[in-house]
């Protein structure tokens, strides 16, 4: 295991976290489960039927010591749960529509970390991302001075830690979006230890070329320095004038980014998302995410096609998330 997640367990180990998996069935779910707990890293929560998932566990020979397990059909506490719901949903959902609702997993799972039940919550093996995250909006819902959730990578190559954004949920970010982004990316790096250097990208270097693209990079520049005004962030940059030192003496000598960036904001989905699996592929760097970012409690999204590996790396980093809420 890399040095940054023996960094994160060191971190989040002993902290008493709780962290929800609506699929508790996936065997996937409960390997991973099976060894947060076993390591006195976390408490997993898996959500299901208990006795098939007491089941599932034997024939997987995983122990379930140290976990809890809560059924939607039979959960003593879905009456609170239905208050709050009807109570957070604020007349968009009746008493009925509640206990319906909560059946779903995820939906339940949710529940849990809005009623201090749990810390955070780890979903998406079986689930697409529109079902882990539309609850999230709903319940959880993002932070103050937040509009929209997004969704980061952290690109790790032995030492070297970047944090590439949004890769994952915002496909046209405007000039506000950008500027949350960068400086809720600028919090999730100094999670990972990385003194966050955040560059905005485009297809200009300062004023390079002039299009409506462009401009709206140089003013979410100007609104995120609005936001934070002790964040290190400059923009528009070219990614070579972000990113090699000799470039950017001569593409933008008057920088406080002198080609040591270390947090990229892409400026669109496509982009962010074309970028981080160039890096992975062609520069044999580990991705690791996407980490939602911007929500006020920890809410991650699994790939479906996820490995045992990918849920316990995923549950760390949504530990450490809920200790630096």
């Amino acid at each position: 295991m890399s040095d940054l997640f023996t960094g994160l367990k060191e971190k989040v180990s002993g902290q008493n976290i709780k962290i929800v998996f609506p699929e508790g069935l996936d065997e996937r779910i409960i390997g991973a489960a099976g060894r947060l707990s076993a390591e006195n890293i976390l408490t997993p929560i898996l959500i299901g039927n208990k006795d098939e998932i007491d089941a599932k566990a034997k024939q997987l020979n995983v122990s379930l010591e140290g976990m809890e397990i809560f059924d939607p059909n039979s959960y003593e506490g879905m009456d609170e749960l239905v208050a709050s719901f009807v109570e957070r949903r604020k007349g968009k959902a009746t008493e009925e529509d509640a206990r319906k609702i909560l059946l779903d997993e995820n939906y339940f799972g949710t529940m849990l970390i809005h009623t201090n039940k749990a810390h955070g919550l780890v979903s998406g093996a079986a689930h697409s991302t529109a079902d882990t995250v539309r609850p999230a909006l709903q319940i959880i819902k993002t932070k103050q001075g937040v509009s929209k959730t997004s969704g980061v990578f952290i690109m790790v190559r032995e030492d070297e830690k970047y944090v590439f954004a949004d890769c994952a949920i915002n496909i046209a970010p405007d000039s506000q979006d950008l500027a949350e982004i960068a400086v809720e990316s600028a919090k999730t790096a100094k999670m990972f230890d990385v003194d966050p250097r955040v560059a905005m990208l485009s297809f200009s270097t300062k004023g390079s070329a002039k299009s409506p693209e462009t401009e709206k990079v140089s003013k979410a520049v100007e609104l995120a320095k609005q936001m934070d005004s002790s964040l290190l962030v400059d923009g528009e940059f070219q990614f070579d004038a972000a990113f090699v030192p000799s470039v950017a003496e001569k593409k933008a000598p008057d920088s406080a980014i002198k080609g040591d960036a270390n947090v990229f904001v892409f400026p669109s989905l496509e982009a962010g998302n074309i970028g981080y699996k160039i890096a992975q592929r062609l520069g044999s760097f580990e991705a690791v995410g996407p980490i939602l970012q911007g929500l006020n409690r920890p809410v991650n999204d699994l790939s479906r096609g996820c490995n045992e590996e990918d849920v316990y790396k995923l549950s760390l980093i949504t530990a450490a998330q809920a200790l630096n809420q």
